[in-house]
């Protein structure tokens, strides 16, 4: 068997990052650090070394995973800071944006909130003529990874005005009862399908469908087989928020309103909900099963995934 390649994934964290951290792998620290190290611990198949610098080095085959979920957790607790996460090795490629889709009249699809234990999942298709790319240019628009949550809150405002767009909603309680019978991209693949739909029969003169690619085509369209109207003609992109601008406002779109959303529900339970699902998602989750009972977590969370376990042996303590 092919082994898998080890990955070494340097991130920058603030102090409030670099606490949670320590408190985190309390039992997970080795006994021997490195020079100007706050500690060295070992986190599954990952070394993890946390420095007084504020510089943390993830090494080992699942690196990713855990810089991620550590990525997830500064970003939670410092919105406003950039995240500064390099991996040994990768060079930085730009995207050639392909003309052709990028300047053309698109309807666009994509989503938000599949990787967030709290909140809904988000999908939203747009409509952008040529006339409207100068207008989104100046605006700012862009893939909305590279957004702060100020400026999606700023700027969407100003685009919903002027780009028509569609968007569906599915909130946890609903995923919690489909995922019986639906994958996690059987879901996206029908709300796409449905708001493309809804796009193409109110704007006919459209040059490209687009969709930011999470599936091969053929397995996009077999997870609509049991669906009576399905979308063809459909371009798939990597990367597509690059590519093509109705990907990119309704990538915004939808981020906006998961946002909407993710306030509404910290407000009706009085607790503020971090994003993601790393270590303060399970901090958060317990304490709210501690005050609600377990059954919250199907209202507000998705149960499957891991955290689920997680947070009910904390709530337990």
């Amino acid at each position: 068997m092919k082994k898998e390649p080890v990955k070494t994934i340097t991130l920058k964290v603030s102090e409030n990052t670099m606490n949670k951290m320590n408190e985190y792998f309390e039992d997970k620290k080795r006994l021997k650090t490195p020079p100007y190290a706050v500690f060295q611990a070992d986190e599954a198949d990952t070394v993890v070394t946390l420095y007084q610098s504020g510089k943390v080095v993830f090494q080992g085959i699942s690196a990713d995973i855990d810089a991620n979920l550590w990525s997830q957790m500064e970003k939670n607790l410092n919105p406003n800071k950039k995240i500064d996460m390099k991996i040994a090795g990768e060079k930085k490629k730009e995207t050639k944006k392909n003309s052709k889709v990028y300047y053309a009249n698109t309807i666009g699809s994509d989503e938000v909130g599949t990787g967030d234990f709290f909140g809904p999942i988000v999908v939203t298709a747009s409509y952008v003529t040529k006339d409207n790319i100068l207008f989104l240019e100046n605006l700012g628009v862009k893939d909305s990874k590279k957004l702060t949550d100020e400026q999606i809150l700023k700027i969407t405002p100003q685009i919903i005005k002027k780009i028509p767009y569609y968007t569906m909603t599915l909130s946890n309680k609903e995923y919690n009862e489909k995922r019986e019978n639906y994958n996690m991209n059987a879901m996206k693949a029908i709300l796409h399908n449905k708001a493309l739909l809804e796009m193409t029969k109110k704007y006919p003169n459209y040059d490209y469908i687009v969709v930011d690619q999470f599936a091969e085509k053929y397995v996009y369209y077999n997870y609509l087989k049991q669906t009576p109207n399905i979308q063809r003609n459909i371009t798939f992109i990597t990367k597509a928020e690059d590519q093509c601008l109705s990907v990119a406002c309704s990538a915004i779109i939808s981020r906006y309103i998961f946002i909407k959303e993710f306030d509404k529900l910290s407000k009706k339970y009085n607790q503020t909900l971090p994003k993601g699902a790393g270590p303060i998602v399970d901090e958060i989750g317990a304490k709210l099963v501690k005050k609600y009972s377990e059954n919250i977590l199907n209202d507000i969370a998705k149960t499957n995934f891991k955290n689920t376990e997680r947070i009910k042996e904390l709530a337990k303590n």
